[in-house]
């Protein structure tokens, strides 16, 4: 590759940052006034149009504040766990399967659980550096709830690698031209959407900012830039991950406004639970995920492999 091919492939990355930085702006909006709807009140309505610049009014203020230096803290690492977190969130974006001008991924399913298990890491650092026993806990417990449920991630995504029989997310578009892989395995669907939930740390299974045990969980102890990297990586995980969901249940990728349109649509159902259901227990949680989720995600992985056996026979 010459010089010019890559500085395009540099050059539609930053791009495509700037998009998503763009969209979870609006996202942030979008939940808001979701939320302000079903409470039966206004939300956002003062700043722009239908307070359209309320996130950029929200991003200066923030970015703007003081921060807090903690005395007792583990500076360095307090310091850059957020930064990290939210560079990982980004990093993921390289996935998304443009036809051209871009990285092509044949391994791109192996990436994708690289980086999200990556970002247990900073979940953990971010809880233990601040010296709280509040952000430890919450810490802890994040990382407990976002292993378990990876392994229900790794296992629902084998059936469908099984079916596929290729790591590349492009393939998993020409698999669904007659018919959505939603309709033909929508048990593994509803598990994979939960469990996708539960690893972006989302209500109903929003145990590592549980206001009313753990006063915010591992992010207490940060203000201005800092809380607002963490803000911005989670949101930009709801999103890749709604991405995610399209790309391998809905149709996969291609060029339209109707990848976007479905998109959106599963961003809000993140946004519509968040409105409507309470908090799981932290037990029943963990009993969800190794004794239901687990099991049948292997019979369904067994399944496939026998359809998969037979049909080469």
């Amino acid at each position: 590759m010459m010089f010019i091919d890559y500085f395009n492939i540099l050059f539609g990355y930053l791009i495509l940052v700037v998009g998503v930085m763009i969209s979870l702006a609006f996202l942030t909006l979008m939940e808001r006034k979701i939320l302000s709807y079903m409470q039966i009140r206004k939300g956002p309505n003062k700043v722009g149009f239908i307070g359209m610049l309320q996130p950029f009014s929200d991003g200066i203020k923030l970015f703007t504040k003081e921060m807090i230096y903690l005395n007792s803290s583990n500076y360095l690492f307090y310091y850059l766990s957020p930064i990290i977190g939210f560079i990982l969130s980004l990093i993921v974006w390289m996935l998304i399967p443009y036809y051209f001008n871009f990285i092509s991924f044949d391994l791109g399913i192996l990436f994708f659980l690289s980086v999200i298990s990556l970002g247990v890491y900073t979940l953990l650092i971010a809880g233990w550096s601040s010296n709280s026993n509040y952000s430890l806990l919450g810490g802890l417990r994040a990382v407990a709830q976002t292993i378990s449920y990876e392994v229900s991630l790794a296992l629902i995504m084998m059936s469908m690698l099984i079916m596929v029989m290729s790591l590349n997310i492009i393939k998993f578009f020409e698999y669904q031209n007659l018919v959505w892989f939603l309709l033909t395995m929508f048990p593994l669907s509803m598990m994979f959407l939960s469990s996708l939930m539960a690893e972006t740390n989302r209500t109903p299974f929003d145990f590592a900012e549980g206001e009313s045990e753990l006063v915010s969980g591992f992010n207490i102890e940060y203000s201005s830039g800092g809380f607002a990297l963490i803000f911005l990586g989670e949101y930009s995980m709801i999103l890749f991950m709604s991405m995610m969901f399209v790309l391998m249940f809905m149709g996969g990728y291609n060029l339209n406004l109707i990848f976007y349109l479905k998109l959106s649509f599963i961003s809000f159902i993140f946004i519509w639970i968040r409105g409507t259901l309470p908090r799981y227990r932290y037990d029943k949680l963990m009993y969800l995920c190794w004794k239901s989720y687990l099991p049948i995600s292997l019979n369904y992985l067994l399944l496939f492999i026998g359809l998969k056996i037979y049909w080469f026979l």
